[in-house]
């Protein structure tokens, strides 16, 4: 082995019993993503008796399985003094409370000026590499243009433990959305399906049971309003645009959003007046247990300016 690499063993329960490798060792390892340890059993670092594996391998209760995982390579992104809004800050955890527009992590079209850049240059080394990369820290994003509350780890112990929170839905994550119209249920749950849309593979969509991954939103309007409503969006589970697919899927998209919503009459020239160019969405409350301390610490953000001022705009 090289240096720098560690290694870990993992023991099949029976509850991974008849699962694939990949998916039984992501429910052993919480802190390692299932596509980050397809990659390592592709690249021969899980084995099992010395013998390299395949990811669909079916594993038994019982099982031993090692993994090697390398030392974290530097992040290619590089560090910049980007101002943060910090919410709250200890030696194992920050948290941000991200303006609308930043990106999260650098990617193709934005490989700087997001959040990772701006933590690299604050937090100085101290972000958690248990991803496979130097110092990114992410354990959950937030769209471009949603506002609000999200957590970094900067401890690997932090990254791990904030992992398995998330993997348990046991995280409280409060929305605040604007939608078009008004819900005729003032609270209801939207339990479906959600995965890559089939005719747009940039937009996710509902799907039949068991196609994509399972999505629980629980909703209540807040505010009735003139051709709309203030609803706020508890996640049971974070998948990828769940709130903006979910309200669209109950017939009230987002208003501004410019995937899953079109302007409405009557709404079009509010958001011109006002410049309003991203979907009405905004993370408000996050809560977790401290994943080093045990203690339960929750955060609040105020709506941002330019929600509250399309809320002044279309208030009955």
């Amino acid at each position: 082995m090289g240096s720098g690499v560690s290694i870990i063993e993992a023991v099949i329960g029976e509850a991974q019993q008849g699962l694939r490798l990949d998916k039984a060792l992501a429910d052993l390892l919480p802190g390692l993503s299932r596509e980050r340890l397809k990659a390592l059993i592709v690249e021969g670092q899980v084995t099992a008796g010395g013998r390299s594996l395949n990811p669909s391998l079916k594993v038994a209760a019982g099982q031993t399985f090692a993994i090697a995982l390398p030392a974290p390579v530097e992040a290619e992104a590089v560090a910049q003094d980007i101002p943060l809004s910090i919410v709250h800050e200890d030696a194992d955890l920050i948290v941000i409370d991200k303006p609308a527009g930043l990106v999260v992590h650098p990617a193709a079209g934005n490989l700087d000026g997001t959040l990772v850049n701006a933590l690299l240059h604050h937090c100085r080394g101290q972000l958690s590499g248990i991803g496979g990369v130097a110092r990114p820290g992410i354990v959950h994003r937030i769209d471009k243009d949603t506002s609000g509350l999200l957590v970094v780890a900067k401890s690997d112990k932090a990254h791990e433990g904030l992992a398995q929170q998330f993997k348990d839905h046991s995280i409280d994550r409060l929305y605040a959305a604007i939608v078009y119209g008004i819900p005729q249920t003032a609270a209801g749950t939207v339990d479906t399906w959600i995965g890559r849309s089939d005719s747009d593979r940039k937009k996710m969509a509902v799907h039949r049971e068991g196609r994509g991954k399972h999505a629980v939103t629980h909703y209540r309007v807040v505010e009735r309003l003139r051709g709309a409503a203030l609803v706020e969006c508890r996640l049971e589970t974070g998948r990828t645009h769940q709130v903006r697919v979910h309200m669209a899927h109950l017939g009230h998209p987002l208003i501004g959003d410019p995937v899953y919503g079109r302007d409405r009459k009557g709404f079009k020239s509010i958001l011109e007046t006002l410049g309003f160019k991203r979907q009405a969405l905004h993370a408000k409350r996050l809560g977790f247990i401290h994943p080093v301390t045990g203690e339960k610490l929750s955060f609040d953000s105020a709506l941002p300016t330019d929600m509250q001022e399309l809320l002044r705009q279309i208030h009955v």
